[in-house]
């Protein structure tokens, strides 16, 4: 009988088990280069560029603080980097409303609740505070080989023109769909009431990336300089800029956020050594005793199909149900795709889970609630110290495409206005009121030259009293002393002084309001500072008349 030496049968053993891999892996598949098109919006080289600049451009939002690109930046996988299991005040309170509490929502930050003439108004849970949304951003790379977009798939069917209700695209064009929704969402890039003729018409008249900094050559190459008007007929053709085509652009380019390069498409590619042994192992237990590979199968590692898999009890977020009216489908949500994974903490559609570590350790206990449309596959598995090991070890380096880690072309981009140190800096410790109550300035915004209304609000002060902003070109870092309040913006040349009237509210540290202050049309003040601080009148004995907030400093840009 033939027999083989223990050395022969030990590069046996490897040889056959890479080709197991190797077969395991391959049914995963490759990723195209570009993902397809529907008919209608074919992908080109200008409207994808176009697409790009629209997609990093904060004017697309009503107030210039939110881009497409700031809840989906492809360094973090396509997703948000502000939203942690910590938070940087990107949490929603939840379905309780109340703040530190299991049920609360890792999401992304957005707009304060805004008027359509630029004043503030309270939001629920929120205030003046910027509103978070209800569920954690998804990756947008790779995206445009769903028939569906957002944890629920609502974005689906045909893609309409939100102005006059026609079919524009009949199907396929879920990017095209989803791309209408977050501009006219006051929570994200909205005033409450906006439309899209208004979003259409402030990209019109706008320099195209204004606000953006560190533009990437070859895009600043094609811009040259133009209009937005000019990029739109170069990309469409002579005619308007209409809400369709902005969706339209930014659906293409979101078309060639492809990621194929990982380490693991080079060991689809044949490359054996692509991945470690450790690596390879985790590749088994992905396939095998993990049982990941029910759901996340495929060239993106997912269904795309929507699943109820216990991370939360289904009353708080009924998920794909609030589509479909089924059953089956309450609290389902959309599989993500595990490519970049290790870039996208935190997860799950409520950011509960800060590590890759930590989701592992979910499905091996099978999740954590439970319900009749919870799959089979969500149940106790009893992995091993090692088998986590090697899954997380799969689950990391191998899925990552460097060119996204990096942010290099196609995955490059400009540097958003609210990434640089010119968005307005708080300082100086606020005067409380009578009750203990300390104001507090609240702004977000730019303070682009020209700008007719930039807004800044005030809260937590006493109801009814009157408010006063003080705005001007000199800082008083240590504070002046004025009438028992510290003065942190000097009150001589140049200062302003806006009365704004009695607070909003019902009491004490429950009063509220806001002011616009227009922004001089001045192109020698570009670069240059002013500070503003407010002031509320509420004498409260011994000499001391006034209440005051922190103050800002803020860039003329």
């Amino acid at each position: 009988m033939y027999s083989l030496s223990r050395l022969n049968r030990s590069r046996l053993q490897r040889l056959f088990a890479i080709a197991g891999l190797a077969a395991l892996a391959t049914a995963q598949g490759p990723v195209p280069p570009i993902a397809p098109a529907p008919t209608g919006n074919p992908v080109t080289t200008a409207k994808a560029n176009l697409g790009k600049i629209l997609f990093w451009d904060e004017q697309l939002s009503s107030n210039g603080t939110v881009a497409c690109g700031t809840c989906h930046v492809p360094s973090a996988g396509g997703s948000d980097p502000r939203t942690g299991t910590s938070g940087i005040g990107s949490v929603h309170p939840g379905v309780d409303h109340n703040f530190g509490t299991p049920d609360d929502i890792h999401g992304s930050l957005g707009l304060t609740r805004t008027l359509s003439d630029g004043s503030y108004d309270l939001a629920p849970d929120f205030r003046l505070q910027r509103q978070v949304t209800r569920r954690r951003s998804q990756g947008v790379i790779n995206s445009g080989f769903l028939p569906r977009q957002f944890w629920n798939g609502r974005a689906e069917g045909s893609f309409d023109d939100p102005i006059t209700g026609a079919v524009v695209i009949a199907q396929g064009a879920s990017l095209e769909i989803q791309c209408l929704e977050p501009v006219v969402s006051d929570a994200e890039m909205s005033h409450v009431g906006r439309n899209w003729s208004e979003a259409a018409q402030r990209i019109a008249a706008s320099t195209p990336l204004r606000l953006a900094t560190n533009i990437p050559a070859a895009l600043s190459t094609w811009m040259g300089g133009r209009t937005y008007s000019a990029l739109f007929e170069e990309a469409f053709g002579k005619g308007a800029v209409t809400p369709v085509r902005i969706a339209m652009a930014i659906a293409s380019y979101e078309r060639t956020l492809c990621s194929n390069q990982s380490p693991f498409d080079q060991f689809l590619g044949g490359n054996s050594n692509a991945l470690t042994p450790l690596e390879q192992q985790g590749v088994q237990v992905f396939n095998g005793p993990g049982r990941c590979n029910s759901c996340h199968s495929g060239p993106l590692q997912t269904d795309g199909v929507f699943h109820y898999t216990g991370v939360r009890p289904r009353s708080e977020d009924r998920g794909r149900a609030l589509e479909t009216g089924l059953a089956n489908d309450i609290g389902a949500m959309k599989t993500p795709s595990l490519r970049n994974v290790e870039l996208r903490a935190p997860y799950f559609h409520n950011g509960s889970m800060s590590s890759l570590s930590d989701v592992i350790d979910f499905y091996d206990r099978g999740g954590d609630f439970s319900a009749v449309n919870k799959p089979p596959s969500v149940s106790p598995i009893g992995l091993s110290a090692q088998q986590k090991a090697a899954l997380l070890a799969f689950l990391t380096r191998p899925l990552t495409d460097p060119r996204v880690a990096a942010g290099t072309a196609p995955f490059d981009r400009p540097t958003l206005f609210s990434e640089t140190n010119t968005v307005p800096a708080h300082y100086g410790a606020p005067t409380t009121g009578s009750g203990g109550f300390a104001p507090q300035l609240v702004t977000f915004e730019p303070a682009p030259i020209g700008n007719p209304g930039w807004t800044v609000g005030i809260d937590h002060g006493n109801a009814g009293k009157e408010a006063i902003l003080i705005r001007g070109p000199i800082q008083s870092l240590a504070g002046s002393p004025f009438q028992g309040a510290m003065l942190h913006v000097d009150l001589g040349v140049g200062a302003q002084v806006l009365r704004i009237g009695g607070l909003h509210g019902l009491g004490a540290g429950d009063g509220w309001s806001s002011a616009s202050v227009a922004i001089p049309n001045n192109a020698l003040l570009h670069g240059q500072q002013f500070f503003a601080q407010w002031l509320v009148l509420d004498p409260q004995g011994g000499g001391k008349r006034l209440a005051a907030s922190d103050a800002v400093a803020v860039t003329y840009w």
